[in-house]
């Protein structure tokens, strides 16, 4: 005999009152629920066998207007009562309350779960429900023209597809309903899409050493379809490093993460994420960055199943579709398979991933920032390309070149995030200073004294309350 579990309850004796587990079992997949034996599985029977026979079944068709299957077996010599419950394809409700089986629990629906399990019911999606007061001079035919230029050049789509109206385009995504764009079709495509969902921007913040050292912060706005290429400029440009290295004569600058990877995962989090949830959010440490996006995974797909073959089951399959037209996302659930063999080829770590806070969750380390600002022990060689394999070039001036070209760079970015961070906080600390960056209080304090003998910035007031102000260059 099994624990109780999605499909499966126990109940000592019948009550009027298990009706909820009835609905909320028939609102699910189904199950059994066996009355006569207790929780701890242990058979007691029944008593008044053929009444209860009778009186179950017609409750429930009086109540919930459906027909189980209630049937008399025996356990142990003793009767039982087995109640069968097919799952419902139209919504059930309880004296006006909607149950629905979780796991081995009996839940209430309301709010935004209600919201969303009545849709799905009723084969609705939140992204194919019409925007009301929302009109196709809503959408901005930039972001139709960059959608379709992706698309035709990863030949996804026909390359007559170019001259495809706002309203072809939305229209075969099928996010147009008798003439009203429809909230997918906003996100995507829309001009202003957080005046309507305040939520949809994409955060990144830049912490300490704790969830509570918030340094410095970006709100990525606009349409979901371009969001990829923004939030990737933003991370490239203020939060990431590049590390530097020769092949031959040439001076590469590949970024820290590898590229194609990182744009997965973000398209990844924008696309397959509640929208009627909160922000996605991006927190970038020294040794890691934690990705989190609003959305619970399928009941069938855990984690374990994520990280192999899988079977793709979008949350918003038509923006989804939008987003592998584009070349953004891939289909069949081998995003994942692409991030971990990005993350391989490259020498590095993979992302791990976990459900938490009613999202999910990705936790990707950063071991060449270790490695090259912190002393990690890591050896920043071991990762591709590291180093340079010019054999034209003596080594010894191969080497010391280098070895110069990369200091002077990390000094250079480092002193520029010094003044990013003082735009953003002229109140912040030497040691808040050496936190955010990864380095030793006299490392900062050499690129202090360096931007203040340039000009670039200057102290006004005393160490402990003053300010730093800094100096536009003309």
């Amino acid at each position: 005999m099994n624990n109780e579990n999605h499909n499966t309850e126990y109940k000592r004796i019948w009550k009027d009152e298990y009706l909820k587990w009835v609905c909320g079992f028939a609102n699910a997949q189904g199950g059994r629920i066996y009355v006569g034996i207790d929780d701890d599985m242990s058979v007691v029977g029944v008593t008044h066998l053929h009444q209860q026979l009778e009186d179950i079944p017609n409750k429930i068709v009086t109540m919930l207007g459906i027909v189980p299957a209630v049937s008399h077996i025996e356990r142990d010599g003793k009767d039982i009562i087995e109640i069968d419950i097919e799952p419902s394809n139209i919504p059930l409700s309880y004296k006006g309350a909607f149950y629905m089986r979780s796991g081995a629990t009996n839940q209430e629906l309301r709010g935004l779960a209600l919201q969303q399990f009545l849709m799905k019911k009723f084969g609705r999606s939140w992204e194919d429900m019409p925007c009301y007061g929302a009109t196709i001079d809503d959408i901005d035919p930039e972001a139709i023209r960059y959608f379709l230029k992706k698309g035709i050049k990863e030949k996804r789509m026909p390359p007559d597809a170019e001259s495809s109206t706002p309203e072809d385009v939305i229209s075969n995504l099928g996010l147009m309903e008798d003439g009203v764009p429809c909230n997918g079709a906003i996100l995507l495509f829309g001009k202003h899409p957080q005046r309507r969902f305040v939520t949809s921007s994409f955060k990144i913040g830049r912490f300490g050493s704790t969830n509570f050292d918030l340094l410095s912060q970006e709100i990525v706005d606009g349409n979901l379809i371009q969001m990829p290429e923004r939030v990737m400029r933003v991370l490239d440009e203020k939060y990431l490093i590049r590390p530097i290295h020769y092949e031959g004569m040439q001076r590469i600058e590949p970024l820290e993460l590898p590229e194609e990877a990182l744009r997965e995962i973000i398209c990844n989090s924008i696309v397959h994420r509640d929208h009627q949830g909160t922000w996605t959010q991006m927190s970038v440490y020294s040794d890691h960055i934690r990705l989190w996006n609003e959305g619970k995974l399928p009941d069938d797909l855990s984690v374990e199943k994520l990280m192999g073959k899988h079977t793709s089951q979008p949350r918003n399959p038509k923006m989804a579709e939008a987003f592998y037209r584009a070349g953004f996302i891939e289909a069949w659930g081998r995003g994942i398979e692409k991030i971990v063999n990005g993350f391989k080829t490259d020498g590095l770590t993979p992302p791990t991933f976990s459900v938490e806070q009613g999202g999910v969750t990705v936790h990707i380390p950063r071991e060449k920032f270790v490695a090259i600002n912190l002393g990690g022990t890591t050896d920043i060689e071991q990762f591709k390309g590291s180093e340079s394999t010019d054999t034209n070039r003596p080594e010894t001036d191969q080497k010391t070149d280098q070895k110069t070209d990369q200091k002077t760079d990390q000094k250079t970015d480092q002193k520029t995030k010094i003044l990013e961070l003082m735009r953003d906080n002229p109140s912040i600390s030497r040691a808040e200073i050496a936190l955010a960056l990864g380095l030793h209080e006299s490392s900062v304090k050499r690129r202090l004294e360096s931007l203040i003998s340039n000009g670039r910035i200057r102290r006004i007031g005393p160490d402990k309350g003053g300010h730093w102000e800094v100096m536009d260059q003309q």
